[in-house]
């Protein structure tokens, strides 16, 4: 029996970054024999053990086949005779087939410190486009390792857009997608894995809602970048400047999806984009099985972002009526990830990323200010039912006037 550490806590340990996670690969073993040593069994399509102490995963070394389509079509083979070299053959990239011995040897049989040194992206054999889920994986390593120089080697970009038009990222189930997407939006260049997903195809086939922006335009003087894709990208780009949590990213990726239902006729102006991407919002949000705080964030950025923008235009009783379709009494983190939400589609765009939104300082105070009002008050004067909610509304549309004329005479 001879143990092996693998993957991404060797690419990672040879690119200087820190090592999150470790992965091992058992050769020359059989099931009874990693149980004889108090390995716990939990790989249900293969043999992957949890060490006794540690609870790192070891696998049995495997060959593959391909049986059927999507992710999970593949017939696996573990003996005590299949080799290292058999077990890394199998994976995606250069850079993921290596392994390192008890001793600290990297053994390399398919170039992958020489890809390291080139910071390229590279396929390790044709079997590469049986597996779907590749395509985003490695849209995904484009995201993670941009900073640091990487590129997509040109063969498996035209691999990935066979995969994209060969029909098989539709057996992706909708639980790998958003497992892919969820982790790659939080890497430090996301708008890299939107930019690879469109460049090769995949975009089209999975979020072809999203797809539909690029190459729609935009009011120059709002959005001097025009394109509606390209706007998206670095709206991302600032989600990650800023280190916004997921919720904000997804909805940022989202929130223009109206505009790609404008006709082309009326370009660059999208009237109504917000409502008419409610739709579309939903739909991805269905198709994906995305979290529920990601699905309800989305629907809101989506709707009302625009009037995050013309924040100090709105009238008391429109603010008001913004607060309330935000719950800003019992969910405040929702409202506060929606003004970050705006304030990064704010950011995003040529030469505005270092705007100030003093939009986000006046609607928080504002929430405030509708906060401010106490129901005891009204209850004491007698006030039930729904008149005390008209009379609640009412006093909250007083002070909201009020914070509204005061921050008008301290702009003047």
């Amino acid at each position: 029996m001879q143990i092996y550490k693998v993957g991404g806590a060797v690419r990672d340990r040879l690119l200087g970054r820190p090592v999150t996670e470790t992965d091992w690969v058992v050769v020359g073993a059989k099931v009874d024999d990693m149980l004889a040593l108090g390995y716990r069994p939990v790989g249900a399509d293969f043999p992957v053990f949890l060490h006794p102490k540690t609870g790192e995963e070891y696998a049995l070394a495997r060959t593959e086949r391909k049986s059927g389509r999507g992710y999970g079509g593949f017939t696996f083979h573990t003996a005590p005779e299949v080799t290292l070299e058999q077990d890394l053959i199998r994976r995606d990239l250069t850079i993921n087939a290596l392994a390192e011995d008890e001793q600290g040897t990297v053994i390399d049989p398919y170039g992958g410190r020489q890809d390291l040194d080139a910071r390229v992206l590279r396929h390790v054999s044709p079997a590469f486009s049986e597996d779907p889920l590749r395509v985003l994986r490695v849209a995904r390593f484009a995201a993670r390792y941009a900073g640091l120089g990487f590129r997509i080697a040109k063969e498996t970009h035209q691999l990935m857009r066979q995969l994209s038009e060969s029909g098989e990222l539709k057996a992706l189930t909708p639980e790998r997608i958003w497992k892919e997407i969820s982790r790659a939006l939080m890497e430090p260049y996301p708008d890299v894995f939107i930019q690879v997903l469109h460049d090769c195809g995949a975009l089209k086939e999975l979020l072809p809602e999203l797809d539909a922006l690029f190459g729609v335009p935009q009011t120059a003087e709002h959005h001097p970048e025009i394109d509606t894709g390209l706007h998206i990208l670095l709206v991302l780009q600032q989600c990650a400047l800023h280190e916004q949590p997921l919720a904000v990213r997804w909805s940022c990726l989202l929130h223009d999806l109206g505009k790609g239902a404008t006709l082309p006729e009326n370009w660059p102006r999208h009237i109504c984009h917000e409502k008419n991407g409610i739709a579309l919002i939903r739909a991805v949000n269905q198709r994906c099985k995305s979290p529920r705080d990601c699905q309800e964030l989305s629907l809101l950025v989506g709707q009302y972002h625009t009037h995050a923008h013309r924040a100090l235009e709105l009238r008391p009783s429109t603010l008001l009526e913004l607060l309330q379709h935000f719950d800003i009494y019992r969910r405040p983190e929702r409202f506060e990830q929606y003004l970050a939400a705006c304030e990064m589609d704010a950011r995003g765009r040529q030469d505005m990323q270092d705007r100030t939104y003093l939009q986000a300082a006046y609607l928080r105070g504002a929430a405030d200010t509708a906060r401010a009002i106490a129901v005891q008050p009204l209850l004491a004067k007698g006030y039930q039912g729904a008149e005390l909610g008209e009379a609640l509304k009412q006093e909250r549309l007083h002070a909201l006037s009020s914070y509204k004329t005061a921050h008008s005479a301290n702009q003047a």
